[in-house]
């Protein structure tokens, strides 16, 4: 029997603040879908490759507005792997919601609710994903979605801003630097931005830092 294409794989919905963009600190609805086609070395959300429970669209909904919080993102693994995500992501807009998205950017965004503000994560090399990158993706941003960049060493961060002067991504979105935790020191990431003068924001992991990396937070 065919799954309903309102059916998603879902690996928890929660309340908590978020860690990152320019949200962080904000409370917020997560909706953490289940799976994800990629396999990134620092990945620390390897739980959602599997697991979960199927809910519907109506399901996911009744979850999400039971917390009263107008603040939502969908989030995974890789949330645009499941093809329902994407009437997910306009229900939730319809429904009032100040919605967000959390995509690798391995996968197409342009058919995106364009109420979402799509939060793009380009795969820098030190991931093992870089290959992964849709680059017609950049054609499609807008100065209501953001570009992260997790850098695990100085090659990485060389790519990253590269990357961005080659796309003139300053002139697209937001744009930020996140550490890789364990490989680079906040400090010398942050020194670098300096030195360079990158259009950037720096943001640590702020869940991280007050939970670890206990799920559910």
């Amino acid at each position: 029997m065919s799954v309903p294409s309102t059916t998603l794989r879902v690996n928890e919905i929660f309340l908590s603040l978020q860690g990152e963009t320019s949200r962080a600190g904000l409370l917020t609805v997560f909706v953490r879908l289940t799976g994800c086609p990629l396999r990134c070395v620092w990945c620390d959300t390897e739980y959602a490759f599997k697991g979960g429970q199927s809910l519907t669209q109506t399901e996911i909904l009744a979850r999400v507005h039971e917390f009263g919080v107008s603040r939502i993102c969908v989030t995974g693994g890789e949330p645009l792997a499941q093809a329902a995500c994407l009437p997910l992501l306009t229900a939730l807009c319809d429904a009032g919601g100040d919605v967000s998205l959390e995509t690798s950017g391995a996968l197409d965004i342009a058919h995106v609710d364009p109420r979402v503000s799509r939060i793009v994560d380009l795969k820098a090399p030190g991931s093992g994903e870089v290959d992964r990158n849709y680059w017609p993706n950049i054609a499609q941003l807008t100065a209501h979605d953001e570009v992260k960049f997790v850098l695990a060493d100085r090659a990485d961060y060389d790519w990253a801003c590269a990357t961005i002067r080659e796309h003139r991504l300053d002139e697209r979105c937001a744009l930020l630097f996140s550490p890789v935790a364990g490989r680079i020191e906040p400090a010398t990431l942050a020194d670098w931005i300096i030195a360079d003068r990158m259009p950037v924001r720096f943001q640590l992991q702020l869940h991280k830092q007050l939970w670890d990396n206990m799920r559910g937070k």
